[in-house]
């Protein structure tokens, strides 16, 4: 294990995945190009349906005249471009670049899509990145960073479009199905039953009353006004509406697309630099996750930050340390060879 400043970091090269005191072998490469992939069905087709996404452009307050690869900020289920305006900016500032934040479909103030899974929302980003940052910034591929559904969309990204990312950061995700395992789906499953039954059965005109009805699902108050922040509320009394596709996300959510991952490491890899931060408190990327982590990602890094599931959100400023860190040695690394 490399340690940088206070940060842990797990250094990880092809094949062979190293954690703390412990040896993983990942599992040979030579069958990748030769195995059917018809199982994938059309998890890395260049034909799905898009949308376009909305987005924020972030600039340095000092300007400068060197280009550099933009960041694109990509958040988690029920998040939006919002959620990550206040880090976007310090990134940016940090390292003296443009920083994206977007809306991926269904959220925010993107358009409403009756597809919800990892395939459609990385197709989304490959469109914005072909229409919006690759006119830009040319050559400078962007760095894609995201939080937890987030994470899976540029890691999905990374194995659609080799070619596209620079890097990745996965904020507190893996490249796991997770829908016999961590608990976050049936969480925000009730989640989103709380809301309907707050918005169409009761149509409450308070958004105090909808506060109530998902405080019987969810006793913490800073996710529920996360979460609130889904919903418009009208003139008075008139009833509280959301601004999400609830059904469409519910049906998601209940049918395991967004704790499933529908890829394969024996038929897809990305061998660019990949940063994975996890919350120490969280149960998203466990130990027995790190050999699986290296079979798709084998250039990858780990990186540990003591706060659960909403890392971002709960230490900001190791985050930013930790992308700020692992994206200027990368780069400084291309400069010297």
């Amino acid at each position: 294990m490399l340690h940088l400043g206070r940060l842990p970091v797990i250094k990880c090269t092809p094949q062979i995945v190293r954690y703390a005191s412990k040896l993983y072998t990942s599992k040979p490469g030579e069958s990748y190009a030769h195995n059917d992939n018809s199982h994938l069905g059309d998890a890395i087709s260049k034909n799905l349906e898009t949308v376009p996404l909305a987005y924020d452009k972030i600039s340095p307050t000092s300007a400068t005249s060197i280009v550099r690869s933009p960041l694109i900020m990509v958040h988690g289920l029920f998040g939006s471009k919002s959620n990550t305006r206040t880090v976007a900016k310090q990134l940016a500032n940090e390292l003296r670049r443009d920083v994206f934040s977007i809306d991926l479909r269904n959220f925010g103030s993107s358009p409403h899509h009756p597809r919800l899974d990892y395939p459609a929302l990385a197709a989304d980003v490959e469109r914005f990145i072909a229409n919006v940052i690759t006119p830009e910034y040319e050559s400078h591929k962007p760095i894609c960073v995201g939080h937890s559904m987030g994470a899976k969309t540029v890691m999905a990204l990374a194995l659609r479009a080799p070619k596209v990312p620079a890097m990745i950061v996965s904020v507190d995700n893996a490249p796991i199905d997770w829908s016999n395992g961590v608990s976050g789906g049936s969480t925000f499953a009730r989640y989103v039953r709380a809301l309907r039954t707050a918005l169409e059965k009761h149509r409450y005109t308070s958004i105090k009353d909808v506060d109530a009805e998902l405080a019987k699902v969810e006793p913490n108050s800073y996710i529920r006004q996360f979460l609130l922040m889904n919903m418009k509320r009208g003139k008075k009394d008139e009833p509280i509406e959301s601004k999400i596709p609830l059904q469409i996300i519910g049906d998601a959510i209940v049918k395991g697309k967004i704790a499933l991952w529908p890829y394969d490491c024996h038929i897809n890899r990305w061998n660019g630099p990949a940063l994975f931060i996890r919350g120490t408190k969280s149960q998203y990327v466990p130990d027995d996750v790190i050999p699986t982590i290296g079979a798709y990602f084998p250039d990858f890094e780990v990186r540990d930050i003591d706060s659960g599931h909403w890392v971002i959100s709960e230490k900001p400023e190791e985050f930013i340390s930790s992308v700020t860190d692992f994206i200027t040695r990368k780069e400084d690394e291309e400069e010297i060879y």
